[in-house]
């Protein structure tokens, strides 16, 4: 995961100094229904837009817990004191506060976890009005729906005028609310999922409805939750404290199911020989990050636990206590982090060396990242090395292939790799179809030729 090669301990200091350095995102808000409606965004305010017109907003770097929504039926005096039947925030035209349910909901948070973009949309607060939110820039290409006709099909229960209310807002359980943090999808959720499944229906729907683009991408919202915003941006860093302290270790299984032997490695972790059928159990406490795990291949090392390997050594040393040299295939991850997800991957920016799966195996998540083609066979002349396939960085250092400046795109190494690993990172910018998330507490499996 190349966002990992920043040391944790250099983190807070590298957002501090990206935020002051990025410009704000530009959302375009326009109103394709045939009635007018009334834009609200917390930040922001609120602006009436009528069939076809639209509403430029610039949002500053660093915004979390950031909403855009429809209100209907509204009216309002010429001080923009009134109300609306769907949406309202407070009887005013411009918003100060979130909108009260139902309503559709585009939520974000811009320049986050190593500058990445969440966005999502949301129906946890119910359904009112059609939506569509999506990039327009950064070479980001999400495009996130829910155009169905849920207030039409809208159970009785949850019937409101001009909408359809969420479970959590019309019975206020835990059930539906997951106050408590435990909590599964539900008879009401599962109406909406079934009509807008890229769209929250109730709050730990991460897996399949929270997105991630590159920070400094403009958007466009269109009417036609994340459910980890509802926590203030105030009490983020104490949640994350308090959580830390109650969650336990994540249990890794490594195992070889190669024919040869490999000496598996870890940053944290150390290093330990596994010959074939083998298996190391690795307990990692909960907010670690920058976390890699790798297989070494032809090694020697000595009673002390000194020596070489062919790929993947770490400065000599059977207990690593750095990164591996490349070429080696990485199982990457950061625990407990952003709203208590767990951020996995596998990585060939630094090259292959061994066929590689990386998969939960609790948690109720169910990722399965593989990367086994046989890459070291086909490996371009240029990347070749023995028993490997070094990536384009490692062997070009240049910006074009390392993106030190922040600014690149795929190319034909690049290429090569995603071609053969899809959901394997291939160059530094390759998250939206490399990084993947699982709630925290999750425990893993990496396998080594599976």
């Amino acid at each position: 995961m190349s966002f990992f090669k920043v040391l944790l301990s250099f983190f807070f200091l590298f957002i501090a100094l990206h935020l002051n350095l990025a410009s704000a995102a530009t959302f375009d808000i326009r109103n394709n229904c045939p009635y007018t409606v009334w834009a609200a965004a917390v930040p922001g305010g609120g602006r009436r837009l009528d069939r076809g017109q639209n509403w430029v907003l610039n949002v500053n770097p660093g915004t979390v817990a950031a909403r855009i929504w429809a209100r209907t039926n509204c009216q309002f005096d010429g001080a923009g004191r009134g109300g609306c039947q769907t949406g309202d925030c407070g009887g005013l035209l411009q918003c100060q506060a979130y909108g009260v349910p139902p309503n559709t909901l585009a939520e974000f948070a811009l320049n986050q976890y190593m500058n990445l973009d969440f966005i999502d949309i949301s129906n946890i607060d119910g359904f009112n009005v059609p939506m569509e939110f999506s990039s327009v820039s950064g070479g980001c290409n999400r495009v996130i729906r829910c155009t169905a006709d849920i207030v039409g099909q809208c159970p009785n229960e949850l019937k409101v005028p001009g909408g359809c209310n969420g479970p959590c807002p019309v019975f206020k359980t835990d059930e539906h609310c997951c106050n408590s943090g435990n909590c599964g999808p539900t008879n009401y959720s599962r109406f909406f999922k079934e009509r807008c499944p890229d769209a929250y229906s109730y709050p730990k729907d991460d897996q399949t409805s929270v997105f991630t683009c590159p920070g400094g991408t403009n958007y466009k919202f269109a009417v036609s939750k994340m459910s980890f915003f509802k926590v203030l941006l105030n009490f983020f860093f104490l949640f994350i404290a308090l959580h830390l302290n109650l969650a336990s270790a994540a249990t890794f299984d490594i195992r070889n199911n190669c024919p040869y032997t490999v000496w598996a490695a870890a940053k944290p972790g150390g290093g330990r020989r596994l010959d074939r059928g083998q298996n190391w159990v690795l307990n990692v406490n909960p907010g670690t990050a920058g976390a890699r795990i790798w297989a070494r291949t032809n090694c020697q090392f000595d009673g002390a636990g000194r020596g070489r390997c062919q790929t993947g050594d770490c400065g000599g040393l059977l207990q690593c206590q750095a990164y591996g040299v490349p070429p080696n295939t990485l199982a990457e991850f950061a625990l407990n982090q952003y709203m208590n997800l767990d951020f996995i991957d596998i990585s060939n920016i630094d090259g292959f060396n061994v066929p590689m799966e990386f998969s939960s195996v609790s948690g109720g998540c169910n990722r399965v990242i593989r990367c086994t083609a046989d890459i070291v066979g086909q490996c371009p002349n240029e990347l070749k090395v023995p028993g490997g396939c070094n990536g384009p960085c490692p062997v070009f250092k240049t910006d074009q292939y390392c993106c030190n400046s922040g600014n690149c795109g795929p190319t034909n190494y690049s290429r090569f790799f995603k071609q053969r690993c899809p959901d394997a990172y291939s160059y530094p910018k390759d998250d939206p179809t490399s990084l993947f998330t699982c709630p925290g507490g999750t425990n893993y499996k990496v396998v080594f030729c599976p």
